[in-house]
């Protein structure tokens, strides 16, 4: 990456091996070269006076030709977060939501905030403060929903590549005349899927080969389509090989709306396989109240689910079943689903996984501890899940070599013999604690002021100050 040097990170780093355990490697060194990729990782060079020797003898590398990151006592690093699953256009109205439930949410709070976005200052201001505040949670790579409008959706992919966000940019497909509001759809079918190829053609342009930034096929969900335009964007899909995202199964309401909209189709999920979108490259957001006979369709079809707890409970949608979409051999992810969730963390939304599965076990006569989800398991699907999920699983999730230095810098607090906590962590550390119990407390009490530092594809894209 012009004008990037080879950097090495010194210290412990933590990182998903697999849904039920931690990697905990202390005192590594890891070479990132300067197109931010990791080349070596090496257990025996952890030790500040070993840089410069081990340095030359690994990768013939000058220390002074290297930017050198220790972790201090307290510190560690882990992969950066995936949000496979957010709406950048919304971000202002986190945390409001009232009473409302996702149909009447939508009218009341969504598509009045979302249309206004065609003012380009104001989603300039937006946009650019979205992915400022998810990257200092630690978020590094972000499925976004954005605009129907072309323009807007364009400027959120050149903030994403500005900022360094790693990021899927959508622009919303909804055309839908018997749902959408009048003065907030595509005009036509065929004026939806131009637009659509005008946005794909700009990422095209910023970013070649989509290194940070890529394009995301986007019906909004099926009520707001038509058959027609569906089955046009999957001819896109086709055509292109590009992800799509959209939304299923969220609310009972919204189902009940889709069998009378789409009567042909057996199923919310058979619709989109009707119309040539559930495919392996396919998010589907939600999913809580999918029948066994959808959630066989989607594992055949390897499509992915991103889970967005935190939505699901401010909406009272329902609780997805996490244990049971991965016992159908399905590939989930965290979504923090903003403005319907109320967080721009994922962190966040990792613990409400582990929160609400909990609910699920209490509303189980059997497997009830079997439901609940693991500190290990929520960070897994913060992690390699979510990078699995948005198509990036070779290049993004973990700290093995080859692949490309995501990640972030977490600190955490400590206590003095006084009983003093020093430094503005939330995260009291007594020091008697086992790495394990650590994490666990970071989990469940940590945000950004734990988060010191985040790179994407090597570049610092956030320091704490």
């Amino acid at each position: 990456m012009a004008g990037q040097k080879k950097q090495v990170f010194v210290g412990t780093f933590i990182s998903s091996k697999n849904p039920k355990e931690l990697n905990y490697n202390h005192d590594r060194l890891v070479c990132v070269d300067e197109e931010g990729k990791i080349v070596k990782v090496d257990a025996e060079g952890g030790s500040t006076d070993q840089i410069e020797e081990r340095l030359a003898e690994l990768l013939n590398w000058k220390l002074s030709e290297v930017d050198v990151h220790i972790a201090k006592p307290g510190e560690f690093f882990f992969p950066g977060f995936v949000d496979s699953h957010v709406h950048a256009s919304q971000y202002p109205n986190v945390g409001i939501f009232g009473k409302t439930t996702l149909l009447d949410w939508l009218e009341k709070y969504t598509f009045p905030l979302e249309s206004s976005l065609k003012d380009l200052a104001k989603a300039r201001r937006v946009y650019g403060s979205c992915v400022r505040r998810t990257l200092s949670h630690g978020t590094t790579t972000a499925a976004y929903y954005a605009t129907i409008d072309v323009a807007a959706t364009n400027l959120l992919a050149d903030l994403c590549l500005e900022l360094g966000q790693r990021a899927l940019v959508g622009r919303v497909c909804m055309d839908n005349p018997d749902f959408c509001p009048s003065y907030y759809r595509d005009e036509s079918i065929e004026e939806g899927l131009e637009k659509t190829r005008q946005t794909i053609q700009h990422v095209q342009k910023i970013d070649p080969d989509f290194k940070l930034v890529s394009p995301v096929l986007t019906p909004r969900f099926a009520p707001t389509c038509s058959r027609e335009s569906m089955k046009g964007l999957a001819e896109i899909q086709k055509e292109l090989d590009l992800p799509v995202q959209t939304h299923v199964s969220e609310n009972e309401g919204e189902c009940e709306l889709v069998s009378k909209l789409f009567p042909e189709s057996e199923s919310y999920t058979q619709l989109y396989d009707d119309c040539g979108l559930l495919t392996s490259r396919t998010i589907l957001a939600h999913a809580i109240h999918l029948s066994e006979a959808e959630a066989k369709l989607i594992a055949q079809r390897g499509s992915k689910i991103s889970h967005c707890p935190c939505s699901n409970s401010s909406l009272t949608s329902g609780s997805a079943r996490v244990r049971w979409l991965w016992d159908k051999g399905i590939t989930v992810g965290l979504g923090t689903d903003m403005s319907g969730g109320y967080s721009p963390s994922i962190l966040e939304a990792a613990r409400q996984a582990a929160l609400v599965s909990r609910h699920v076990a209490m509303g189980q006569q059997e497997e009830k501890e079997r439901s609940k989800l693991t500190v290990e398991e929520v960070l897994y699907l913060a992690t390699r899940g979510g990078a699995d999920v948005v198509g990036l699983s070779d290049r993004i999730g973990g700290f093995e070599e080859g692949m490309e230095w995501d990640a972030q810098l977490i600190r955490l607090g400590s206590v003095d013999e006084e009983g003093v906590a020093e430094g503005d962590s939330n995260v009291d550390v007594f020091g008697w604690e086992t790495w394990e119990e650590k994490i666990a407390k970071w989990l469940f009490n940590g945000d950004d002021r734990n988060v010191k530092s985040v790179w994407v594809r090597g570049r610092m894209v956030h320091a704490r100050k």
